[in-house]
């Protein structure tokens, strides 16, 4: 049998797909939600890479209280870097929205486009976690501030130095686990 090819389907997934079979237990009131969550996602994607290019290239929105606009501009107007990955082993690492460390102050924000409920801090504490643990830093030792842009407001947060310390504990103790996990060491 020779089997048709579809070239163009090379990399896509189908929101049908067999390998994301949940949808064959939904109702059409279900199916309709898992579509605009889908939806929702892929523009949240779109709005990340539009920010990135646009903090990329210097260029601020009008001045607003849209997310988007707020969270572009103080970008900007911090100098912050833009989709800046932060590394500790293969085990841990992520990517940051914005990020810079200026004045011995380390700034991290983050775009929430597509959520429903109040984001949490976590995601920003791993990355200042990250941050210290990929450049040698000393939580105790900085300022730290932590934004997210949701909902046209945005949340701001100051971490305590012994939160994101516990954080690199945790990190440092279950990447090791891990590794010997990988390694065939240790259950």
């Amino acid at each position: 049998m020779n089997f048709n090819r579809h070239y163009n389907l090379e990399g896509k997934h189908a929101f049908l797909g067999a390998s994301k079979y949940h949808w064959i237990n939904y109702d059409e009131e279900q199916l309709a939600q898992a579509f605009l969550n889908f939806m929702a996602a892929q523009r949240g994607t779109e709005l990340h890479d539009l920010a990135h290019r646009l903090i990329k290239l210097g260029v601020k929105l009008p001045t607003s209280k849209r997310t988007l606009n707020m969270f572009v501009n103080d970008a900007i107007g911090y100098q912050m870097e833009s989709e800046q990955p932060l590394y500790f082993s293969e085990n841990c690492f992520g990517t940051a929205d914005a990020i810079c460390f200026k004045k011995n102050t380390l700034r991290i924000h983050d775009l929430k486009t597509g959520a429903v409920a109040k984001p949490s801090m976590n995601q920003l504490y791993i990355y200042a976690a990250l941050f210290c643990l990929e450049y040698g830093v000393d939580p105790s030792s900085i300022k730290m501030e932590l934004r997210i842009y949701f909902n046209d407001e945005v949340i701001v947060d100051v971490p305590h130095p012994e939160d994101i310390s516990a954080i690199m504990d945790k990190i440092i103790a279950f990447d090791k686990k891990l590794t010997m996990l990988r390694e065939g060491r240790g259950a």
